[in-house]
């Protein structure tokens, strides 16, 4: 899980570099907090939020496979 949700957001800012994604798990739940440059948050979190919500869709399917939930924080 962590190399999609470094792929996508590699994919989606100006400063690939800075990326930091870090997975940790607490009990049945893999909390996914990623990281980007000040310049980059509004380009992860995208109109509305739907960026955001495309990112995380997509690892909850992720985290279903594992019968587990998933939790993405955008740290600013």
């Amino acid at each position: 899980m962590q190399e999609l949700i470094t792929f996508i957001a590699k994919s989606l800012v100006d400063t690939p570099d800075e990326v930091r994604v870090t997975v940790t798990e607490e009990d049945e739940t893999i909390l996914v907090d990623l990281a980007v440059a000040k310049d980059d948050l509004g380009k992860v979190i995208g109109k509305q939020g739907r960026t955001a919500r495309a990112m995380r869709s997509l690892l909850t399917a992720a985290a279903g496979k594992e019968d587990k939930k998933s939790r993405l924080n955008i740290l600013e």
